[in-house]
C-alpha cells in the first residue's frame, strides 16, 4: 500500500477543488527520491516531471512557466507554457444518422442562398473568392482537424490517446494552411516590387505620341458637350414632371453613362424603383422609360419603352437584379464597372466588362471578353473585346484604364526608379477633390478619356495629355506644355470672380491647332450661366461669353490679338485682313518677357504689333522698305499675323487702314498711348 505523504494530500485537495494538476499541464511527478518514484506504480504516468534525480521536491506545475525543478535538483521542471487550444476536450454531441443528414442538408440550403445573395465570383484570381474560402471553409477546417489532433495527442473523455491518428490529423490540419500560404504568395507575386513585375505593368497599356493638331479636328460646336454629369441629372429629373402617371413609382438613377448617340453626345440613365413596395405593385410591367440628356444642346427628355420596358436593373432586388443576374449566370467571370448604353436605335442594354489578371494572381487588371445584356429580354452576348460593336462606348471601365496609364507612367523605367530616382516618372493629374480627374471627347464615334499627364512631383503643369478609347483601349499621348486642369479652372473662375460661378472640369478641344479647355460657368444651383475658354500652353488668355458661339468668337480673337497664329477655319472667322504697303515708322519694345515690333505705314495711323519670335522675318524690315502681311484687327492695335500674305482686291486693301481708324476713333495721326 502506498504511503500518503503531506504533499500527495495537498494536491488531492487542489483536485477536489478543481484544479488541474495532472499532467496536462505537464507537471512533475512528486517524489522523495529517484528509486522510490519508479517503485510506487506510477511509471505511466503523462506527467513530464522528474523520473529520476538525487532529491525529492517539486516537479514543478508544467503550465506555470518558470515553476518547474524547486527541490534542489529534483529533476526537470514543467515543459513551459503551451498554445491552449479553446476546443481541446470539447465535448462532442452524438447525433443519428439521420440527424446528422439533416444537418448537412441545412447547412448546404443555408450556403447556397448565401452564394445566390452575394454572388461572389468563382475565381481563383478574385480576391473575394479567396476571402471566402478562408474565412467560411479554410479556417473551419483548420480548427476542426487541429482540434481532432490536439484530442488524440493527449487523450479525453471522448477518445482515448492514439499517437497515429493524432499526426494524421496534424499533417490533414495543414492543408488549409497551405492553400492559404498558396494565396498569400500569390499576392506577393502580384505586386510591382515582384522581380520582372514592373516591366508587364508598364505595358499592359500601349501608348503611342501622337500630334496634337493633326490627330485632334477642329471642334465642331454642334457637337461640343456644354454640360457635365452633375447638370445632367438636374436636367434629368426636372424632366421626370413630363411622365406625371410614373413620378411617385420611379426615380432616375444617377449612373447617367455618356455614350455617342446618333452622332451627338448624350448622357443616358434608366429609371429605378422608388421602393421595394414600387418595385413589389410594378415588378410585371417593368420599367416603363430611361432619361437622355443632349450634352449640346441641353435637351432633356424621358424616353417611353412602350413594347420592350426594363426588366433587369439595379434597383430589382431578387433574381432579376443585373448584378446577381449576370454574375449568376457566368458564375466564373470576374466583372469589372458595369454602365448602361442604348443601340442605334434606342433599345436599353447593359455593358458588363469581364476582367482578367495578366500578372500573378491578382494583378495587371485587363479586360478581355464583354457580356451584353439585354435590358428587356435578360439575353445575353458573351463577346470577345474585338468583336464588341461599335455603338458600344464603355467596354472599357474609365477608372481601369486611368490605372493603366499610371502604370506605364511609374514602372517604364524599372520599380526602383518609380520609388528614388523618378527621372521619366509620370502620372495623370487628379481632379479637385484629389480623385482622377478626367472628362469625354467625341473621336471617330467613339467615346474617348480625357485627361492630363503630370510629373511625379504632380505640380501645377502638365507635360501633355492622353486620350484613351473606351471601347477599343487605343491610347494615344500628345506632348503639350501648360497649366493642369485645375489651375484653368481656378483662372476661367477668376475671370467672374465677382459672380462666384464654378467651373466644370475641362474638355479638350482644338480651336486653330492650338489646344484649348473647354469648361462651363455654373451657378450655385448648378445651372449653367456662362463659357470659359482658355489656352492651355498660355494659360492667362482666358475668354469668357454667355453662349458658345459669342465665347468662341471673344476667345479667337484674343488669341490673334495675343500673337497666336491660328490654322483651319478658326482664322477665318476672327476678322484676319491684309495689309500692304511702306513702313514710316518701326521701333521694338519688351512685354512680358516677348520682344515686340511695332509698325506704322504709309498714309495710316494703324498700328501693327508683329510679336517674336513668331513674326522673326520682321527684323529684316526697316523703315522705307515695302511689306505686305495679314492681320487682325485690334483696339488700339492690330496683331500681325504672318508676312508675305496673300493680297486681297484692291477694295479691302484700301479699306483696311480705314476700318482700324475707325475702331480706335483716330483720324490721322499717332494713336494714343502707342507712341514708339
Amino acid at each position: 500500500m502506498k504511503q500518503s505523504s503531506g504533499l500527495d494530500a495537498l494536491l488531492e485537495a487542489l483536485k477536489q477543488s478543481g484544479m488541474n494538476v495532472d499532467g496536462s499541464f505537464g507537471g512533475g511527478a512528486v517524489g522523495s527520491g529517484g528509486s522510490q518514484q519508479a517503485a510506487s506504480g506510477d511509471s505511466d504516468s503523462d506527467a513530464g516531471g522528474s523520473r529520476s534525480g538525487s532529491r525529492g521536491g517539486f516537479g514543478g506545475f508544467g503550465g506555470f512557466p518558470g515553476f518547474g525543478g524547486f527541490g534542489g535538483g529534483g529533476g526537470r521542471g514543467g515543459s513551459g507554457p503551451e498554445i491552449h487550444n479553446p476546443f481541446e476536450g470539447a465535448s462532442v454531441p452524438k447525433f443519428s444518422k439521420k440527424a446528422i443528414i439533416i444537418l448537412i442538408i441545412v447547412l448546404l440550403i443555408v450556403l447556397a442562398a448565401a452564394y445566390w445573395w452575394f454572388h461572389p465570383p468563382i475565381n481563383i484570381h478574385s480576391t473575394d473568392t479567396w476571402v471566402l474560402v478562408a474565412i467560411f471553409i479554410l479556417l473551419p477546417i483548420f480548427l476542426v482537424l487541429w482540434t481532432k489532433s490536439k484530442n488524440y495527442s493527449v487523450g479525453t473523455e471522448k477518445v482515448d490517446k492514439n499517437e497515429g491518428k493524432a499526426k494524421t490529423f496534424k499533417v490533414l490540419s495543414a492543408i488549409p494552411v497551405v492553400i492559404a500560404l498558396v494565396g498569400v504568395l500569390g499576392g506577393v507575386a502580384s505586386l510591382s516590387l515582384f522581380p520582372g513585375n514592373a516591366e508587364k505593368y508598364a505595358t499592359v497599356l500601349e501608348t503611342t505620341t501622337e500630334d496634337f493638331a493633326s490627330d485632334i479636328p477642329e471642334v465642331d460646336y454642334s457637337q461640343i458637350p456644354v454640360i457635365d454629369r452633375d447638370s445632367a441629372i438636374l436636367l434629368g429629373d426636372r424632366e421626370m414632371g413630363s411622365i406625371p402617371e410614373y413620378v411617385s413609382q420611379f426615380e432616375i438613377s444617377t449612373i447617367y453613362s455618356q455614350i455617342n448617340y446618333k452622332d451627338a453626345p448624350v448622357r443616358v440613365s434608366p429609371l429605378v424603383y422608388a421602393d421595394l413596395f414600387k418595385w413589389f405593385t410594378n415588378r410585371e410591367s417593368g420599367i416603363p422609360a430611361y432619361s437622355l440628356v443632349n450634352m449640346t444642346t441641353q435637351d432633356a427628355e424621358i424616353v417611353r419603352l412602350d413594347d420592350s420596358p426594363i426588366y433587369y436593373s439595379e434597383s430589382e432586388p431578387l433574381a432579376r437584379n443585373i448584378d446577381r443576374y449576370v454574375q449568376l449566370k457566368y458564375p466564373f467571370y470576374m466583372f469589372d464597372q458595369k454602365s448602361f448604353e442604348i443601340d442605334d436605335e434606342g433599345h436599353p442594354w447593359w455593358i458588363c466588362p469581364v476582367q482578367t489578371r495578366t500578372i500573378g494572381l491578382f494583378g495587371g487588371t485587363d479586360i478581355e471578353r464583354v457580356v451584353m445584356v439585354d435590358a428587356t429580354t435578360g439575353e445575353c452576348q458573351d463577346l470577345a473585346i474585338e468583336e464588341v460593336p461599335q455603338w458600344v462606348d464603355h467596354a472599357y471601365p474609365t477608372d481601369l484604364l486611368i490605372e493603366q496609364y499610371n502604370w506605364s507612367g511609374a514602372y517604364k523605367d524599372g520599380w526602383l526608379n518609380s520609388w528614388l530616382g523618378q527621372r521619366n516618372v509620370v502620372q495623370t493629374t487628379p481632379g479637385t477633390d484629389g480623385m482622377p480627374g478626367y472628362n469625354y471627347i467625341a473621336k471617330d464615334d467613339d467615346v474617348w478619356v480625357y485627361t492630363g499627364v503630370t510629373s511625379a512631383t504632380a505640380d501645377n503643369s502638365i507635360v501633355g495629355f492622353v486620350l484613351i478609347n473606351q471601347r477599343t483601349a487605343e491610347s494615344h499621348f500628345y506632348s503639350v506644355s501648360g497649366a493642369t486642369e485645375a489651375s484653368a479652372m481656378e483662372s476661367a473662375e477668376g475671370q467672374v470672380q465677382n459672380l462666384r460661378y464654378q467651373a466644370t472640369f475641362p474638355l479638350l478641344i482644338n480651336v486653330g491647332g492650338q489646344p484649348t479647355y473647354f469648361m462651363a460657368l455654373k451657378d450655385n444651383a448648378g445651372l449653367v450661366k456662362q463659357f470659359a475658354m482658355l489656352d492651355i500652353q498660355r494659360y492667362q488668355n482666358v475668354a469668357v461669353g454667355d453662349t458658345v458661339a459669342g465665347c468662341q468668337e471673344a476667345y479667337e480673337a484674343l488669341l490673334a490679338t495675343n500673337g497666336v497664329q491660328l490654322q483651319g477655319s478658326a482664322a477665318d472667322t476672327v476678322g484676319v485682313k491684309t495689309a500692304t504697303g511702306t513702313i514710316v515708322r518701326i521701333t521694338d519694345a519688351v512685354m512680358d518677357g516677348n520682344t515686340h515690333f511695332y509698325v506704322q505705314l504709309d498714309g495710316s495711323g494703324e498700328v501693327y504689333d508683329f510679336a517674336l519670335p513668331n513674326m522673326l522675318d520682321i527684323v529684316t524690315y526697316q523703315v522705307g522698305d515695302a511689306i505686305t502681311f495679314t492681320y487682325v484687327e485690334g483696339d488700339p492695335v492690330s496683331t500681325a499675323q504672318s508676312i508675305g500674305g496673300e493680297e486681297t482686291t484692291q477694295d479691302e486693301a484700301s479699306t483696311a487702314p480705314d476700318a482700324a481708324q475707325d475702331a480706335t476713333g483716330e483720324t490721322d495721326g499717332e494713336p494714343s498711348g502707342q507712341t514708339a
